[in-house]
C-alpha cells in the first residue's frame, strides 16, 4: 500500500464524505495491492477471492435485509391504518345494521297492524253483508228500548211517539208482509200514548220560573213601613159654623170678637189634629201569627228569599222528573214560608200564592204505558229461525 505522507504544517485537503460502497471498494483494492506484494500461492488466492465474495455477499444481504425491514415497517404501518379504517367501517356497518333492524321491526309492526285492520275490515264487511232486515230490526229494537226507558223515567211521551213513528216508517219502506205483525203492535202502542191526558210540563215550569223571578219583589213583614193616614181636609171652624147656621136659617152678622175667637179656635183645631196624627204614627198595631218574622235582620231576609228560591227550584226539578211527592212537598213548604215571613196583604204576594196553588193543583200522577208490545213483536220476529 502506498500511503502519501504530507509534510507537517502543510494544509490538509478537505475530507469529502465517503459512501460505504466506495469504502468497500477501496478496502478491496488495498487488499489486492497487498496481495500483489506478497508471494502469491493458489490457495491464498482462492481464500482471498472467497473472502472478497463472501464480504460482497454479506454486504448485499445486509442491504437487502435493511430494505426488507423498511418495506415491512411501511407495510405494517399501512396495515395498521387499514385496520383502523376497517374498524371504523365495521362500526358504521353495525350502526347501519341496527338502524335497519329497527326499521325492519317498525315495518313488521305496521304490517301486523295492517293485517289486523284488514281482518277487522273483513269481519266488518261480513257483518255488513248480512241480511239488511236483521240490521233494520236491530236498530228499531234499540230505538224502541231507549224510548221505553225515557218514557218510564222522564215521561217523555213525545219522544216515544216519534220513535214509534220512525220505526213504523222504516218498516213501511221495506214493504214486506212479514212486518205486518210488528207494525200492528207499534200502532197499538201509538194509540195508548195518544190517549194519555196531556200535562203541560213546560207551562208549569215557566210558571215556577216566573214565581222565582218575583221573589225579590215580594215584601217581607220586616220590610213593611207604617202607612201614613190620610189627613182630612182642613176646614175653618168659622166656615163650619156659618154653614151649620145657614143650614138652620140662623145667619148672624159676624163681629170682631167672634172673628178673633174663630181664628183662635181654627189654630187650636189644626194644632190638635196634627198632634193626634203624629201620635197615631208612633203606634202601629198589627195582627201577626209569627212574631219572629218581624225581627228579621237584612242578612236573614236575604237568606229567607234565597231559601225560598231554592225550594221552588227543587219543585221545578221534581216536576220535570215527574216526582209528584217531592213536587208537592216543595210547593207546600214554599207556601208556608211565604205565609210566615211575607206580607200576604200585598198584591205581589197574593198573586204568587195563587200561581203556586194552581201549579200544585196539576195532576202529575199519570201511569205511563210501556212499549212492551212493540219490543216483544220485534224480538219474536228476530228469534224466528
Amino acid at each position: 500500500m502506498n500511503d502519501t505522507q504530507h509534510p507537517e504544517g502543510a494544509p490538509s485537503a478537505p475530507i469529502s464524505p465517503v459512501s460505504p460502497a466506495s469504502r468497500l471498494a477501496g478496502s478491496v483494492k488495498a487488499r489486492f495491492a497487498a496481495l500483489r506484494t506478497l508471494p502469491v500461492s493458489p490457495l491464498t488466492l482462492v481464500v482471498a477471492v472467497l473472502s472478497v465474495l463472501l464480504l460482497i455477499q454479506w454486504w448485499h444481504a445486509r442491504s437487502d435485509i435493511r430494505q426488507l425491514r423498511s418495506e415491512v415497517a411501511g407495510r405494517l404501518k399501512s396495515g395498521e391504518n387499514i385496520s383502523s379504517e376497517t374498524k371504523l367501517l365495521a362500526t358504521a356497518l353495525q350502526d347501519s345494521l341496527r338502524e335497519q333492524q329497527a326499521k325492519i321491526s317498525v315495518l313488521e309492526n305496521k304490517q301486523t297492524e295492517a293485517q289486523s285492520q284488514q281482518i277487522a275490515l273483513e269481519q266488518l264487511y261480513q257483518e255488513l253483508s248480512k241480511n239488511r232486515d236483521d240490521w233494520a230490526l236491530a236498530e228499531i229494537e234499540q230505538v224502541l228500548s231507549t224510548a221505553s226507558q225515557q218514557l218510564q223515567l222522564a215521561g217523555n211521551v213525545q219522544g216515544a211517539l216519534i220513535a214509534l213513528q220512525n220505526a213504523d216508517a222504516r218498516l213501511a219502506r221495506s214493504d214486506k208482509p212479514q212486518f205486518i205483525s210488528i207494525r200492528r203492535a207499534i200502532s197499538r202502542d201509538q194509540e195508548k200514548l195518544k190517549s194519555l191526558p196531556t200535562v203541560d210540563m213546560t207551562g208549569l215550569a215557566l210558571r215556577l220560573d216566573s214565581v222565582i223571578g218575583q221573589i225579590d219583589t215580594i215584601p217581607l213583614l220586616s220590610d213593611e213601613q207604617p202607612a201614613l193616614p190620610a189627613s182630612p181636609p182642613k176646614v175653618s171652624r168659622r166656615i163650619e159654623r156659618s154653614e151649620r147656621a145657614a143650614a138652620k136659617g140662623q145667619a148672624e152678622p159676624p163681629s170682631k170678637t167672634s172673628e178673633w175667637l174663630g181664628a183662635l179656635e181654627d189654630k187650636w183645631y189644626s194644632w190638635t189634629n196634627e198632634m193626634w196624627g203624629e201620635v197615631r204614627q208612633l203606634i202601629l198595631v198589627r195582627n201577626v201569627e209569627q212574631p219572629d218574622a218581624l225581627m228579621l235582620s237584612p242578612s236573614q231576609s236575604y237568606f229567607v228569599r234565597e231559601n225560598l228560591k231554592l225550594r221552588l227550584l227543587n219543585a221545578r226539578l221534581a216536576l220535570l222528573s215527574r216526582n209528584e211527592n217531592a213536587f208537592r212537598n216543595d210547593l207546600i213548604t214554599a207556601q208556608d214560608v211565604i205565609t210566615k215571613y211575607f206580607d200576604t196583604r200585598a198584591k205581589h204576594t197574593q198573586s204568587t200564592l195563587a200561581i203556586l196553588r194552581q201549579v200544585q193543583g196539576s195532576n202529575l200522577a199519570i201511569e205511563m204505558p210501556t212499549l212492551a208490545d212493540s219490543l216483544n213483536a220485534v224480538r219474536g220476529y228476530k228469534a224466528k229461525p
